[in-house]
């Protein structure tokens, strides 16, 4: 029954993912928007909402009797978002252009706007860095972390005016497919549908989307507690499996369709969503939960590792001025490598 579920969420979220990203460039064309604010912010934040929903609801929760389970499932999902965004959701797009090429016959380069996605990475680096750095408050400035709370919010409604005032590159609205919603259209003969239209795709495609994340997860939960895997393990590395899926799945439609820049921006924007929005919640509602401790300490290596792996794959494209689907396959590394972590944990080695 659980391998059913999987599976029927799996063509909910996919189904959900082609409609998103054909709606969301639609808006974009008709909000004459650059593929920047297209790619990082409208299909960032439309597509992070799963996996924030589950920080969200945790914590939230934590005021019944089971407060620091609860809690600690909800900082665990706030710390392997970005953590998955870092490693195994650059992993599946560095295979799916790695596919295109040997079916197109051409190289591995994306064909990409280096200023959109160092943009990116600059305020996750900037973010996220404020973010892990409040977990190592002591106790006596505890009351700080609100302060920092603000600053990410503060930084966050910035990096999304940059994106939203930047201008639309010349003949960015070339290779659009039809609204898959067209054919509900009466004015269907005309070439751009209505926005009320275009808005309607969009809200089906997100209720796919979440329906099929918050259906996978109940399902992968419940093989999680069959095997005996701890919840804040759970939170950490499975959940995030699922509900960093529609980023995976958008960004391999992308790929496919050679739309980059698009393709890269729905990653590195979820990721300065993710560092910025849910770690507010955790910030404000679990501070004392929010810190590095023996016990949260595996947690936190995944912020560490996030870093590690987001260098070793754009540093080169910052230099060179070029990102490559061979460079995205180191993602795959650290993630085994954080996978090995913390099965020496379970073992009791580590």
């Amino acid at each position: 029954m659980d391998l059913l579920l999987l599976v029927t969420a799996l063509l909910l979220i996919l189904l959900g993912a082609e409609l998103f990203t054909n709606g969301v460039e639609w808006m974009g064309h008709r909000l004459d928007l650059a593929e920047g604010a297209v790619g990082s912010v409208l299909a960032a934040v439309g597509t992070a909402m799963p996996e924030t929903m589950i920080p969200l609801v945790a914590i939230g929760m934590s005021a019944g009797a089971d407060h620091a389970s609860q809690t600690d499932i909800g900082i665990g999902a706030i710390l392997g978002a970005p953590f998955m965004l870092a490693t195994l959701a650059m992993l599946v797009t560095g295979v799916a252009v790695l596919v295109r090429a040997r079916r197109r016959g051409g190289d591995d380069r994306l064909e990409i706007d280096p200023q959109v996605i160092a943009t990116d990475l600059g305020n996750f680096a900037l973010a996220y860095g404020l973010a892990i750095a409040a977990a190592f408050l002591p106790e006596p400035l505890a009351p700080l972390k609100i302060v920092v709370a603000g600053i990410l919010l503060i930084l966050y409604l910035r990096y999304v005016r940059a994106h939203l005032g930047a201008e639309r590159a010349e003949g960015a609205g070339d290779g659009l497919r039809p609204l898959r919603f067209g054919r509900l259209d009466p004015r269907r003969h005309e070439r751009s549908p209505r926005l009320r239209l275009i808005g309607l795709q969009v809200v089906v495609a997100m209720l796919a989307i979440i329906g099929g994340a918050v259906v996978f997860v109940g399902a992968v939960e419940d093989l999680a507690a069959r095997v005996g895997v701890d919840p804040a393990i759970m939170s950490l590395i499975i959940a995030p499996i699922a509900t960093e899926l529609p980023e995976k799945f958008n960004s391999v439609i992308w790929i496919a369709q050679g739309k980059d820049t698009l393709s890269m921006g729905n990653i590195t924007g979820a990721m300065v969503f993710q560092s910025c929005i849910p770690t507010v919640v955790a910030l404000l509602l679990a501070a004392g939960t929010w810190s590095v401790t023996p016990s949260s300490a595996l947690g936190f290596a995944s912020a560490a590792i996030a870093f590690a792996s987001v260098a070793m794959i754009f540093l080169p494209m910052l230099r060179r001025g070029r990102l490559t689907g061979r460079g995205l396959l180191a993602g795959g590394v650290f993630y085994a490598v954080y996978l090995g972590v913390v099965g020496l944990s379970i073992a009791g080695v580590a």
